[in-house]
């Protein structure tokens, strides 16, 4: 039996209508987990040969969550950044990421970035999910081909984020 879409995105809603801490959000993540096994919506959502790297599959109407899929040809190093006021669970459909998490040793001030440094490295593989309560600052490293589901607590694309540089 395929989870749907639309049973995902119900089935976030839900843990977040029932709890808008972090604990939903980490019931949320089993969501993308569960979500990240089904190779029917894997394959309907992240097809390999997409030619978008970020799309929005789902926003939510009320609780303003949104589902990503995310589809990279390539290698691609991401910045050290947060995703401002909300969180963000990243979910490996295909392909591995290397994350890496930092902590800020100066915050931003005026027009001065945040500064920060480096606090550890791990991989993402397949059927990995992992969340970032808002503020957690992580970069992405892919070497290779990778597609992945990431759901965000509010779509990022209209949220000023903290501008952040490596001391």
């Amino acid at each position: 039996m395929s989870y749907t879409l639309d049973e995902f995105a119900a089935d976030c809603h839900n843990a977040l209508k029932k709890d808008s801490s972090m604990a939903g959000v980490e019931e949320v993540r089993k969501c993308v987990e569960k979500a990240l096994k089904d190779p029917d919506l894997v394959a309907e959502y992240l097809p390999e040969d997409c030619d978008q790297e970020r799309r929005v599959i789902y926003e939510d109407p009320e609780l303003k969550f949104c589902i990503c899929a995310h589809v990279y040809q390539g290698p691609k190093e991401g910045s050290p950044h947060d995703h401002g006021p909300t969180w963000a669970i990243y979910g490996q459909a295909a392909g591995e990421t290397e994350m890496t998490d930092w902590e800020i040793v100066q915050p931003a001030e005026g027009d001065n970035p945040a500064l920060v440094k480096l606090s550890r490295s791990y991989a993402l593989k397949p059927g990995d999910a992992h969340a970032y309560p808002p503020g957690a600052v992580h970069a992405p490293l892919r070497n290779g081909p990778t597609r992945l589901i990431r759901v965000e607590g509010e779509n990022t694309d209209n949220l000023k984020r903290t501008p952040i540089k490596a001391a």
